[in-house]
């Protein structure tokens, strides 16, 4: 029986969700400011969230990078025309799927079946992994620790997350203003510099040569990755 949260600050577009998702199988919460939803996802077994960007208290984009701490479930943005911008974003911080404003009935229900069934019946469920090994990185997610060839690796906070994020997407390429989104959760402008930093921070701490990376590379023109299987 799937658990679902809408959460937008119009009681009115709650409601109409609420009509439209309203279903034997389907158990509905309802949140009205991004701060409330977080609640509710940490403290219950939330399978899907419906989720507005413009709110009061906390916003949606800020309310996704929390939820995606605790929380892969799909989360649909509930988007304005205007608001491409932060579509782009809420996609890039961890957004499933967006549907603009005014909502079709139809699409809704569709949209929300097809995230479920992708979430449930296809795995999506799976408990994000504590440990992640990469050659001789060994990064510990539950202790927050790094370690280079069994040996305690110090790094700050943000080169952990970027790090984190590398290893738990081996061989995928992330753009400068992807990383930044995901580890700083703020709009990425003017960023690129920022993240080069703590990408060779972080090839001095890990790589026996920073000039000949073995692990974190440079795509030219695309972003950072970290290798597969090395």
């Amino acid at each position: 029986m799937p658990n679902i949260l809408i959460c937008d600050d119009e009681k009115d577009i709650v409601n109409a969700l609420r009509i439209y998702l309203t279903d034997p199988d389907n158990v509905l919460y309802e949140a009205y400011n991004g701060r409330e939803a977080l609640d509710i996802v940490q403290n219950n077994d939330i399978h899907l969230v419906l989720l507005d960007i413009m709110m009061p208290v906390m916003d949606g984009i800020s309310a996704l990078s929390e939820i995606r701490r605790v929380s892969n479930a799909p989360v649909i943005l509930l988007t304005a025309k205007s608001e491409d911008s932060d579509k782009i974003l809420g996609l890039n911080v961890g957004a499933d799927d967006y549907i603009t404003k005014p909502f079709n009935p139809l699409e809704v229900t569709a949209r929300v079946r097809s995230q479920l069934r992708r979430y449930l019946k296809l795995g999506g469920g799976v408990a994000e992994q504590e440990t992640y090994t990469i050659g001789g990185i060994e990064l510990n997610d539950r202790n927050k620790e790094v370690f280079l060839d069994g040996e305690p690796v110090q790094v700050t906070p943000k080169e952990y997350e970027i790090l984190k994020l590398l290893m738990a997407n081996p061989g995928r390429v992330f753009s400068p203003k992807e990383i930044y989104s995901t580890v700083w959760k703020e709009r990425p402008f003017g960023t690129d510099n920022t993240v080069a930093v703590h990408i060779r921070h972080l090839r001095e701490k890990l790589e026996l040569d920073p000039s000949e990376p073995r692990y974190i590379k440079v795509i030219f023109g695309q972003g950072y990755k970290i290798e597969k299987g090395r």
